[in-house]
């Protein structure tokens, strides 16, 4: 398949808002790609290059050269050539490693026609927003392939992503789904939780229920089969050697095919409060002296899911039976506590409820969970059967600009424009804010975001839409200023969240609905 058609159904996807418009566009390309071709399809429509970052900022990306001019006797740039010669930049290293990616660049797009330019302009600042994300996506994959979207869906919640899902039903139709099963070893995506004012709420809505600590702690999955234990984050990296209490705690169970889901944490030893998240954060995230980071901040991993155990995927079993199976599994410290709710019309049980909340937050952890009992493990979606409650509202937005420091801040980016999911994929600005930041999350986010940045006006440094940032707020108010129309009363920071992908981010429909 040639780049311009790729081009061509980008900018006809992104100037349309109907959603079964986008996703027939959608289903029409994938119905002419070859089947091999459908992973870069889904990738370069998504905004993502498979080979991830490669090392090519705007300062590179500025100085293109002029397109090539369309001809009948000109094939045109291939899928499989772009894709080969992003893997060629993405290679490029060491002395003079700027001036081949340089001659690299303009090579490409020296082959490229105005409308490829502009595609890979885009691909490479991370500016393709048009909508056109894995949920689209996989509608319109499941369209193509003629088979049920939730059963496409399903399978890319086991399998980990769209791409390899996509290219088995587009070639092998509905039983190219048969393989993609829970395996043990393999990450799945984990389960999320919608939001409830209160305990009573979330309890009135779900009926028997389980009512858990939320630890404000770094998520991760771990897998057992044999002697080899893997550790994945939330997005399903592979952390296995930076954190050994983790693999230690696996090896002890007695069970060797297992897939545990929980966070680790940190606790003061005088005290048994939990350290704060961004301490957390930046010793997973400690890449050299694991063994010295872990001596000053050793972590705790406590678990609250088992989705498989002796080789046996528990993840359609009622969350009830999934509890039994994990204290059978595990000691009582490395369970997350837990209150048990059998009737939700007994005021004693409420009464219990909300107590436990209140001596969960006295302990510092941010809030409960509130777990439907006959519910199963919906890897990968936000569903309905978990309720999360904090004491105030907060959501997780995505830094969509950043502007220039002044005064004590001179020299550092502070104010951060902040955006939410729209339905089409995009993100819709709700507000600004550079409250909350202490001095050391300031000089974190201006190295991160000067990273991400794609243009710079000298005030202003618009960014990719990748940092994703939990705001706390009192409230909503209107706003003309915003194309929302609403915007975010007394925002501030509450902490960076780099384990979380944009694609997580709270949308605009779920934040307005919550008044």
């Amino acid at each position: 398949m040639l780049l311009a058609r790729v081009a061509e159904v980008s900018r006809e996807v992104a100037a349309v808002s109907a959603r079964s418009r986008k996703i027939g566009l959608l289903a029409e390309l994938f119905a002419e790609a070859v089947p091999e071709e459908s992973p870069l399809v889904i990738a370069y429509l998504s905004g993502r290059l498979p080979q991830g970052r490669i090392g090519v900022g705007w300062s590179v990306l500025k100085n293109v050269v002029p397109p090539a001019v369309p001809s009948v006797d000109v094939p045109g740039l291939t899928l499989a050539g772009v894709d080969a010669a992003l893997s060629e930049l993405a290679a490029v290293s060491g002395a003079g490693a700027r001036a081949e990616r340089d001659r690299l660049v303009r090579g490409l797009f020296g082959a490229a026609t105005r409308e490829e330019q502009e595609l890979l302009l885009r691909l490479l600042s991370g500016e393709v927003r048009q909508g056109a994300l894995d949920a689209v996506a996989l509608e319109g994959v499941a369209k193509a392939a003629t088979v049920p979207a939730a059963e496409l869906r399903r399978a890319v919640m086991l399998e980990g992503s769209l791409p390899p899902v996509a290219q088995a039903v587009l070639a092998q139709g509905r039983t190219g789904l048969d393989r993609f099963t829970l395996r043990v070893g393999s990450p799945v995506q984990p389960m999320l939780a919608h939001t409830a004012a209160t305990v009573t709420e979330a309890i009135t809505a779900l009926g028997p229920c389980v009512v858990e600590e939320k630890l404000d702690g770094f998520r991760i999955q771990v897998h057992r089969l044999g002697d080899d234990v893997r550790v994945h984050t939330r997005s399903l990296d592979d952390i296995t050697g930076r954190l050994p209490e983790v693999v230690a705690v696996a090896r002890a169970v007695p069970s060797d095919a297992f897939i545990l889901d929980g966070e680790v944490i940190a606790l003061d030893p005088a005290t048994g409060r939990p350290a704060a998240f961004q301490s957390i954060a930046a010793r997973v995230g400690s890449r050299t002296d694991v063994a010295g980071a872990r001596a000053a901040l050793p972590l705790t991993p406590v678990f609250f899911d088992v989705l498989a155990a002796d080789g046996e995927s528990l993840i359609d079993r009622p969350g009830r039976d999934r509890h039994t199976v994990l204290t059978r599994l595990l000691p009582e410290p490395q369970c997350v506590r837990s209150l048990v709710v059998t009737d939700p019309a007994d005021p004693a049980e409420i009464e219990a409820a909300e107590r436990f909340f209140t001596e969960t937050l006295e302990r510092g952890h941010e809030g409960v969970l509130v777990k439907a009992l006959d519910a199963p493990y919906v890897a990968g979606r936000r569903g309905r059967t978990w309720l999360k409650v904090k004491p105030v509202h907060t959501v997780d937005l995505v830094v969509l600009a950043v502007e220039r420091g002044h005064g004590r801040r001179t020299g550092l980016l502070s104010n951060l424009h902040l955006g939410a999911r729209a339905d089409d994929g995009d993100f819709v600005m709700l507000g600004k804010t550079f409250k909350g930041l202490t001095d050391e999350m300031l000089r974190w986010q201006t190295e991160r975001l000067g990273e991400l940045a794609v243009a710079d006006d000298g005030f202003t440094v618009r960014v990719r839409p990748e940092l994703v940032v939990e705001i706390a707020y009192d409230g909503l108010q209107r706003s003309t200023r915003y194309p929302a129309g609403v915007t975010l009363r007394f925002a501030r920071v509450v902490r960076h969240r780099p384990d979380k992908p944009a694609s997580e981010a709270d949308t605009v429909e779920g934040i307005t609905g919550r008044g």
